[in-house]
């Protein structure tokens, strides 16, 4: 595990656009699924440079294939939130997310962090199964999230308390 720097905004990218490739494709039209992937590619040169958050990536036999992009909860201060959390297909079933997210875990206690919650599509089972693997519990609250298509998806959040 290493933090992902600003020189990172490629590999963060990959990993970003071919996860989202993989296990989003069917909740969006293709038009605006494809100018998703490309903007998920080509966002994280900034989103780095600033350097606002923090972002952990995971290598496995030297390849980044994985990263967590976390930072302080805008709805509860004394929480983390995890913004983005995706695995490169390639690194599916490999154990490498479920180390990353062992090693952002210990960095939120690490950075005074009471708890982390985050928000999945509910359809997604696969990562849903994944957080729930992980220690975080549903907390019951459900929100419809606009991607920028102008149809809202249901998202179900996930919760942990780490003291």
């Amino acid at each position: 595990m290493f933090p992902a720097s600003k020189g990172d905004g490629d590999v963060v990218g990959e990993i970003h656009a071919e996860s989202w490739k993989a296990a989003y494709a069917g909740f969006f039209s293709p038009e605006f699924f494809a100018e998703a992937v490309r903007r998920r590619r080509h966002k994280w040169h900034d989103v780095l440079a600033e350097g606002k958050d923090t972002a952990m990536l995971a290598a496995l036999d030297g390849r980044p294939l994985a990263y967590s992009y976390f930072g302080s909860s805008p709805a509860r201060p004394e929480s983390a939130e995890i913004f983005g959390f995706y695995g490169h297909p390639d690194g599916w079933g490999s154990g490498i997310a479920s180390v990353l997210m062992t090693a952002s875990l210990q960095r939120m206690r690490e950075d005074g962090f009471g708890g982390v919650h985050l928000w999945t599509l509910r359809d997604t089972l696969q990562s849903r199964r994944f957080y729930a693997k992980n220690g975080f519990a549903e907390s019951g609250a459900v929100r419809g999230h606009d991607f920028g298509d102008g149809n809202p998806i249901e998202q179900v959040e996930y919760e942990l308390v780490l003291r």
